[in-house]
């Protein structure tokens, strides 16, 4: 028996593969299939089933493409009504691969079709869960993603999370190993630990949601409390992942479409596309294309991408480091963004050669900021709610980034903006957007809040 966690660590996702005795199974794919297919060919394998713990809400499956390409059935847990051919496992409904079985383990609560996989190795004895977003390592899934208006509450979520942990999972053995769908930094939870695979007994331990103690009341209470809006991309790609979405190979075709400067602005100027900026933001600092957005490849590229974009229908044109356009395109499709229409050929170099138009962004070092800081200025903190709490400039507003659609209207038009983050690629993502819209007295504060504490700035 072989088991393999593939991690991806812009999604914090987890997606895995089982062979035994030349027979696979696939849990929680990713977009591309490529991976998979991979795996099977050096194991002389053939994929026989893809699980589904879910309907994923922050990211896009590979379920329908990979079923095409090898012809596994495709499981999701009870309840789950897909609009494509897939075996709805019922509760307790095993599956054989090779010398080994899996166990489908009706876990709602996070979603009501949420399902854990138990796998039993070649003896018979259970070996691990996958438990998708049901349990996390240091937390659960977020209840709040299937309300229905009047008819089912997160309350009423937690609720029936709490029962699905108690009377599914805690009663397994504590050797049993938990692989969750992710890990810190995803948005469906809010506590998760660094680490990617444990036991159920050290979760046993160290989960606040599996306190032995723990009533009902109290589960939901603290599972409830404290849960920021969810990223407004998720319904899109649960209604992807329910009903179908264009075949990855053509996305790509589409995406990887070279386009030379003179095409690229004219689509820019003609089309309602955004101009995505996917490059180092040194690089977008010190040039770019008036009005592109910047979320860069080499941080949280996908989930921001997926928050601040929001419309997986919204038309991009690509602007990338040589060499980099394919990865951009795979990783918005990851999240459902399909519609990315070609990228600028030969980069912003070919732009600045074709004597177009360029903007720059101010940024300053912490040092020259500190200075500043001795006069009265607008200073704004783009980090998220609990890195505000924990750490702030005394005279710095509060805008999140994910968030700061909302907080447009509040930064002025007139003397200049000084925005910072833990690092500086969060702040230039807000400074991007803040110009486009037509704000341009904005300063980046290189470094972030490491590079103001080291330079001596208070911080509370």
């Amino acid at each position: 028996m072989k088991v393999e966690q593939i991690y991806t660590g812009c999604l914090s996702q987890g997606a895995y593969y089982i062979e035994s005795n030349g027979e696979a199974a696939i849990i929680d794919p990713l977009r591309e299939t490529k991976p998979y297919l991979e795996r099977v060919k050096n194991d002389n394998a053939k994929i026989k089933y893809i699980f589904e713990t879910h309907f994923h809400a922050d990211f896009v499956s590979g379920h329908i493409t990979l079923s095409q390409q090898t012809g596994a059935y495709i499981v999701y847990g009870p309840t789950a009504k897909p609009s494509f051919e897939t075996i709805v496992a019922k509760d307790g409904q095993t599956f054989k691969i090779g010398n080994v079985t899996i166990t489908a383990m009706h876990t709602p609560g996070h979603t009501m079709e949420s399902t854990t996989y138990l796998l039993k190795d070649e003896n018979g004895k259970d070996y691990a869960i996958f438990s998708g977003d049901t349990l996390f390592l240091g937390d659960v899934g977020r209840p709040d993603l299937a309300q229905k208006a009047n008819e089912i509450t997160q309350e009423d979520l937690a609720g029936i999370l709490f029962d699905s942990l108690r009377n599914k999972i805690m009663p397994l053995a504590d050797d049993v190993i938990v692989y969750p769908a992710h890990g810190a930094g995803s948005a469906c939870g809010k506590n998760m630990m660094k680490e990617t695979v444990d036991t159920l007994g050290n979760q046993k331990k160290m989960n606040y949601a599996l306190r032995a103690d723990m009533t009902r009341e109290e589960f939901i209470k603290e599972v409830t409390d404290g849960l920021a809006p969810p990223p407004l991309y998720f319904p899109m790609n649960v209604k992807m992942n329910r009903e179908g979405y264009t075949a990855f190979d053509d996305v790509i075709t589409q995406g990887t479409t070279p386009l030379n400067p003179s095409t690229f602005e004219r689509m820019a100027n003609e089309t309602d596309a955004i101009v995505l900026d996917v490059r180092n933001q040194i690089e977008f600092i010190d040039g770019h294309i008036p009005r592109s957005i910047f979320i860069g490849l080499d941080g949280g590229f996908a989930p921001w991408v997926g928050a601040l974009l929001a419309d997986v229908e919204q038309k991009i044109l690509l602007v990338a480091s040589p060499g980099r356009e394919e990865e951009a395109v795979t990783r918005l499709s990851r999240v459902g963004f399909d519609r990315t229409l070609g990228y600028l050929q030969g980069g912003i170099e070919a732009w600045k050669e074709a004597g177009k138009e360029l903007d720059t962004l101010e940024s300053i070092d912490a040092e020259n900021f500190k200075e500043k800081l001795e006069n009265e200025i607008s200073v704004f903190d783009v980090r998220n709610d609990g890195e505000y709490a924990n750490g702030r400039i005394s005279c710095a507003s509060h805008a999140p980034l994910g968030f700061l659609n909302q907080y447009v209207s509040g930064f002025p038009n007139g003397d200049k903006c000084y925005l910072y983050c833990a690092g500086g690629y969060r702040s230039v993502i807000a400074a991007s957007i803040l110009k486009s819209r037509g704000i341009h007295n904005v300063v980046n504060v290189a470094g972030g809040i490491a590079a103001i504490k080291n330079v001596g700035i208070p911080v509370l």
